[in-house]
């Protein structure tokens, strides 16, 4: 098994907005990604588990929120772990478009 890609992201919305940004967020950031599906979704409290799918791979991960911030933990498979600093790049920036307070 692969060493998990771990990413943080901070913010100041509350554990509660958070959790309703991040449950529109992911079938969003998929539908404006065409390489990415999402298999599964499934809430548990404060955390998502999630099964997504990008160039015929399968990732794994989840999703904890906690009042100031959010950490999102993904198994990539081999393939994909040649990507994994985008990958990680891409989590903290769209991660971050969606957890910034609008004005």
């Amino acid at each position: 098994m692969s060493t998990p890609l771990v990413v943080s992201i901070p913010h100041r919305l509350g554990r509660e907005e958070a959790c309703r940004r991040l449950k529109v967020g992911l079938t969003k950031a998929a539908s404006n990604l065409p390489v990415l599906k999402v298999d599964e979704e499934r809430w548990e409290g404060d955390r998502m588990m999630f099964r997504v799918r990008a160039m015929g791979q399968a990732a794994s991960g989840h999703v904890d929120v906690a009042d100031d911030h959010v950490t999102v933990e993904v198994i990539l498979p081999w393939l994909l772990q040649r990507f994994a600093e985008v990958a990680q790049a891409a989590i903290k920036s769209r991660g971050s478009l969606l957890l910034t307070k609008k004005s």
